[in-house]
């Protein structure tokens, strides 16, 4: 444990020490706030929990975004700065590695999703909406984070380009998000298959109304251990060849 605790603390402390982290953080809390304003804070009487909902759907996709930002560089800068032969040569395990930077870019990711909750209070002064309803909203937010950092971390794992890793890594996020698609045009029982796979629609829509939906941590946990496990494989088989 105390390897991974310390590879996270190194990989937390690179987001916080460098440009990189503050750009992505920069630009998600910009993002958030730009759509929050065009669309949440609109001149037509709505429902508090319907602007919630709103700023639930529009976060998710600056959290897909940074996650593959943060994830994109955990193991591809490594080979191209030519440190990752150290890290593979240390007396450390390999999924101390994975986990270990997994956590790290996990935690900054939730360090910028607590930075937009100054919006749901907003919400909240000028209306009325539920607290169990912003928590099951950011459970949410944290899972899909999570998830995306997973995928993220398995595509720096088998790319050696920082910019290669990041479009195979939104590829694969994009097929998950099109499962909604194809549960929608397929019959039975492969519509119930993909609407299971879709990466958003079934799984996220939950949190976003103040659900908190045990199937659907499942199926984020299920995502996150599966790419993690895929990127410990790919670690292994580098350090033996």
């Amino acid at each position: 444990m105390s390897a991974i605790f310390l590879i996270g603390r190194r990989e937390l402390s690179a987001y916080l020490n460098t440009g990189w982290g503050y750009a992505i953080m920069s630009f998600v809390l910009l993002l958030d706030g730009l759509l929050f304003n065009a669309f949440a804070l609109t001149d037509t009487p709505r429902y508090s929990a319907e602007v919630l909902e709103d700023f639930f759907y529009f976060s998710s996709g600056s959290t897909m975004i940074a996650g593959i930002l943060l994830s994109m560089k955990v193991l591809a800068e490594e080979r191209s700065k030519g440190t990752a032969v150290l890290l593979q040569t240390a007396p450390i395990q390999d999924h101390h590695i994975i986990i270990g930077k997994f956590l790290g870019a996990f935690s900054f990711l939730s360090l910028i999703t607590v930075l937009t909750l100054y919006m749901p209070i907003l919400i909240q002064l000028n209306g009325k909406v539920a607290w169990a309803q912003i928590g099951a909203g950011y459970m949410g937010l944290l899972l899909l984070g999570g998830a995306t950092i997973a995928i993220g971390t398995f595509a720096s794992a088998i790319s050696r380009s920082q910019l290669v890793a990041a479009i195979f890594g939104a590829g694969i996020l994009v097929l998950g998000l099109l499962g909604w698609l194809l549960g929608k045009i397929t019959s039975a029982p492969l519509n119930e298959v993909f609407s299971y796979l879709a990466f958003f629609d079934r799984h996220f829509q939950p949190f976003m109304r103040g659900r908190v939906n045990t199937e659907s941590i499942f199926y984020y946990a299920s995502v996150i251990g599966l790419f993690l496990l895929l990127s410990i494989r790919i670690l292994q088989s580098r350090r033996q060849s």
